[in-house]
């Protein structure tokens, strides 16, 4: 009998103890990590649902001052993308793709006239996705 063959026989693998005690180890990491995760996600989000307003509002400036006038609450944001029917000095498209959803894959929110205090509302409805939660992310903030 060789010395290879003993060594080979003795090794077992891992015990159960051995197991559970990586696996509780692998949970409180866990535990640890995925909340710090969520929440730079969530800030991540946010952060992209500010940018894009941004966008759309630069968007809606150009429409403006082509048109004349900022789209009223019936043609929307739509009015970006697509001529509102008969204005001869609309020159968009003014993005130059679809609209966008918000992080949270919901429309972005357009009113005129304002309640804020601003031109226009423009907003998406935050995580809560229900306006009036204070989550919104807006023009107006």
């Amino acid at each position: 009998m060789s010395v290879f063959t003993e060594s080979r026989n003795s090794e077992k693998g891992f015990t159960l103890i051995e197991l559970i005690v990586v696996l509780v180890i692998l949970g409180l990491l866990a535990a640890v990590v995925v909340p710090n995760i969520t929440k730079h996600l969530s800030k991540s989000k946010e952060q992209i649902a500010r940018i894009q307003v941004k966008e759309l509002e630069g968007a809606l400036s150009m429409f403006a001052f082509d048109v004349g006038r900022y789209p009223s609450n019936a043609e929307g944001l739509e009015a970006l993308v697509s001529n509102p029917g008969n204005v001869e000095s609309w020159k968009g498209p003014y993005i130059n793709k679809a609209l966008p959803m918000d992080p949270w894959g919901k429309p972005y929110v357009y009113r005129f006239p304002s309640t804020h205090g601003t031109e226009f509302d423009l907003f998406s409805l935050g995580a809560a996705g229900v306006e009036g939660q204070g989550e919104e992310i807006g023009n107006w903030k």
